[in-house]
């Protein structure tokens, strides 16, 4: 147990070396970059005066942090269960597809910036346009890929399932759905990464609190030591949600990983 711990603990820290490096390094860069060339902060301050400004206002921004994730995390679910949804009742109702599929991409053109403003103007400055706008941005990913995935299942799978007497749902539910796990996933990291920033962009147009908000004041005030802040919690939001999906899909497709290097 404590061999295999080790080598899961080692296995992931072989693989996230890279990319911590390539991060420091590229922030060390910009620190560097900053001291020799005497640069205004106004214009770009350095990593180290925006991490100063983070551990200064850290209770602002943990409070501003709060309703951007509960914007992110409830629009997002809203999302999933319109995404898998619609694409139950696509897989079982082919029409439907051709019916509905030009209207979902249509809603894809619509630009946010435009559309956001409207949104919060129908539904006010309360919670109910960040859901609407996060859900809107990210549930076609999601319902693509599960479409794709329902079309990629086995022909022989079916046929064996409905020689046996199955009936369309027990097919759908036995061997479409699995088949479709690996594409749902990929559809999830995906739609996650663009929820943050469609939440940051609707607290943007037009609400109470939140770090659109935080970025919104620091911009009117000529402060891009704080508006870094806030976009370097909104972008480790991002990374945190985009590993609990990952961790998801391991635990929920542990077959796919069986006998992996960890």
């Amino acid at each position: 147990m404590r061999e295999n711990l080790s080598k899961w603990s080692g296995g992931r820290f072989t693989r996230t070396l890279p990319a911590v490096l390539s991060i420091l390094a590229a922030f060390s860069a910009w620190e560097i970059f900053v001291h020799m060339s005497d640069i205004s902060p106004l214009v770009l301050p350095a990593p180290s005066r925006i991490m100063d400004q983070m551990v200064l206002n850290r209770a602002h921004l943990w409070t501003n942090t709060l309703p951007t994730l509960q914007a992110t995390l409830l629009g997002f679910t809203c999302s999933l269960w319109v995404a898998f949804s619609f694409s139950i009742c696509i897989d079982f109702l082919p029409r439907l597809r051709r019916a509905l599929f030009p209207i979902f991409v249509i809603s894809q053109t619509l630009p946010l910036v435009a559309i956001a403003p409207l949104v919060v103007l129908w539904f006010g400055f309360d919670l109910t346009p960040k859901i609407l706008l996060v859900a809107l941005v990210t549930f076609f990913p999601m319902l693509v890929a599960l479409v794709d995935g329902y079309d990629a299942t086995e022909p022989e799978i079916e046929a064996l399932l409905t020689s046996m007497g199955a009936s369309r749902w027990t097919v759908f539910r036995r061997a479409r759905l699995p088949s479709a796990m690996p594409y749902f996933f990929a559809g999830l990291r995906i739609s996650i990464t663009y929820a943050v920033v469609a939440a940051i962009f609707s607290e943007y147009v037009g609400a109470r609190a939140g770090l659109g908000i935080v970025i919104l004041n620091a911009k009117n005030s000529f402060r891009p030591d704080l508006m870094l802040a806030a976009v370097v919690i909104s972008s480790l939001l991002t990374l945190m949600l985009f590993a609990v999906t990952a961790i998801l899909q391991r635990i929920c497709l542990r077959w796919r990983y069986a006998g992996h290097a960890p």
